[in-house]
């Protein structure tokens, strides 16, 4: 039984997410799922992701099977979903006023892996992570949230904060450390 990390990233958070990825251990025993507001445009987030990451980085394809030691990204224009053992891609409406969105992704894996379920809000405009948060949290899993004063944009870390009470609001860095501690 492996963790799973969910990760909603926007503007102002490609460094924190770096420092995220470039922390995973090998052999690292989660698998990691990015949600970053890309919208129908073009992402270069897994190239980018994969030249400071042991970890295969790749987008997301539908019926992907899910492997420890992944880091899978959402491709653009399309949400994310977890069901048991696999991803599902969809371009059902936008949330939050974006797809992809990380609500739909932390909402499923909280449903699917329960407690195992680690999810995390960066740097963003809007509030999309903060209700999946939430949900995260009442099916036993775990919230983290950048620090408010480190987001370069903390809107997003703030409505995770009106939504719910999240378990820890920590530094790119300590947060990078407790996946990594996680994955080990």
């Amino acid at each position: 039984m492996h963790p799973i990390v969910v990760i909603a990233a926007s503007a102002g958070s490609l460094n924190p997410l770096k420092q995220i990825v470039s922390a995973l251990p090998v052999p690292c025993r989660g698998s990691v799922f990015i949600v970053l507001h890309v919208g129908p445009n073009q992402s270069i987030l897994p190239a980018l992701l994969s030249i400071i990451a042991a970890a295969p980085v790749l987008h997301a394809e539908n019926a992907t099977r899910i492997e420890p030691g992944h880091v899978y990204v959402a491709p653009p224009d399309h949400h994310m979903r977890l069901e048991e053992g696999r991803i599902r891609l969809d371009q059902e409406p936008k949330v939050n006023f974006a797809r992809p969105a990380a609500d739909p992704l932390f909402i499923s894996a909280a449903e699917t892996y329960r407690e195992r379920v680690v999810g995390i809000v960066l740097s963003g405009y809007g509030n999309d992570g903060a209700d999946g948060l939430r949900i995260i949290k009442e099916h036993g899993g775990s919230a983290l949230v950048q620090d408010l004063d480190e987001a370069r944009v903390p809107e997003m870390p703030y409505a995770a904060l009106y939504a719910d009470h999240p378990d820890a609001f920590l530094t790119a860095e300590r947060l990078a450390e407790r996946i990594a501690t996680l994955c080990a």
